[in-house]
């Protein structure tokens, strides 16, 4: 395996760029699985039914609590990034246990607001939009616990291996997923919860 020491270290091997590459088409179909949430979101958000609207489950400090802490972690793993870079793999692990603690802190909010909607009679059988709205969320969420475990293991090899070609490969990869998890719920937070609050 020629390692080119000119560039960073996740690409700095033929195969490592191909894995890069490779996931950055991954993410185009995840784009595309959660346009398509999006889509039926959008076509149902007003079929409630008997069911409650947005503006009347929606409640604002946890939404807050949820992006602050996402958008927190999203910074954290590119500093994460930064220091796997520049070869500093303690300070690697510490961001990116930090990024995987908030991450676990944004899961919390999100399950204390799924079990509110629950107690509140919101459910997947309440009415179109409450189907919809569960499963877009539901779904972002398990793919934040897909995260949380994958960056577990990655933490994990850094321990055991320290900063090579293929673990600073995965690590990258990890930061774009996590990036992309953090683009979503910006999409979420913006036409989901503030235009339901309206």
């Amino acid at each position: 395996m020629k390692v080119d020491n000119s560039l960073p270290l996740e690409y700095s091997t033929e195969e490592n760029s191909l894995k890069i590459l490779g996931f950055w088409i991954f993410l185009g179909a995840e784009i595309m699985l959660f346009a398509t949430l999006f889509a039926v979101y959008f076509t149902l958000e007003n079929r409630i039914g008997n069911g409650p609207s947005g503006a009347e489950i929606f409640e604002i400090t946890p939404v807050l609590f949820e992006t602050f802490l996402l958008l927190t972690s999203s910074f954290v793993i590119g500093l994460g990034i930064h220091a796997m870079r520049l070869g500093n793999k303690k300070a690697t692990m510490v961001f990116f246990s930090i990024t995987l603690l908030l991450g676990a802190g944004f899961l919390g909010f999100e399950i204390y607001e799924f079990v509110h909607y629950i107690h509140i009679g919101a459910t997947l059988q309440t009415s179109a939009f409450t189907a919809a709205l569960l499963t877009t969320l539901g779904t972002h969420g398990l793919h934040v616990i897909l995260g949380l475990f994958w960056g577990l293991f990655i933490l994990i090899q850094i321990k055991k291996r320290g900063l090579t070609p293929e673990t600073a490969n995965k690590s990258f990869i990890f930061s774009l997923y996590w990036h992309f998890l953090d683009i979503v719920w910006i999409f979420i937070f913006s036409f989901i919860y503030l235009k339901g609050m309206m």
